[in-house]
């Protein structure tokens, strides 16, 4: 039996604790509008679904923290290092500072902690096809390093601004 896979990624929903903050995180990070929104929920889109990102307000929550189960992080391509470096600058002159930048060796990606601590990882990708990507990470300097190497984002950005290659 041949297997039906689905056509996209559509959206995520968020429960929040701080609904507002939230809704303000992501509008900053994707240049996101608001397509609905009230006291119970907001859904975000930043392309042409109808929403990518559905926060909803739950106040009661407790804190989330390092040692529960669940997603570790979830994450947001850009078309080019310009669209990322872009991005970590409008959030570090909005007080959002990264918790990780790193070369991952595939992507160059820069990692946030929203209002309620999820990790959301904004990337671009290095190689310029799925089959370069994938021969990479079969390769020795994946096995020997599969993390990646850290990289200082103002550094990047400031050697981009220098004429540096744009290649990633």
């Amino acid at each position: 039996m041949d297997v039906i896979k689905p056509i996209k990624f559509a959206h995520i929903v968020l429960r929040a604790r701080k609904y507002k903050e939230q809704i303000a995180f992501y509008q900053l990070l994707l240049g996101a509008r608001v397509v609905h929104s009230d006291n119970a929920a907001t859904f975000l889109t930043y392309d042409d679904e109808h929403h990518r990102i559905a926060i909803t307000n739950l106040p009661g929550l407790l804190p989330r923290f390092k040692a529960m189960a669940g997603v570790d992080h979830y994450a947001f391509t850009y078309e080019d290092i310009e669209g990322l470096l872009s991005t970590y600058q409008r959030m570090k002159e909005s007080g959002h500072r990264p918790v990780w930048c790193i070369h991952h060796g595939p992507t160059i990606s820069i990692y946030y902690r929203d209002a309620d601590a999820n990790v959301v990882e904004t990337q671009v990708d290095v190689f310029a096809s799925p089959e370069e990507a994938d021969d990479y990470i079969k390769s020795q300097d994946f096995k020997t390093n599969p993390i990646g190497v850290d990289f200082d984002p103002d550094e990047m950005f400031n050697d981009l601004k220098a004429g540096a290659s744009r290649e990633a």
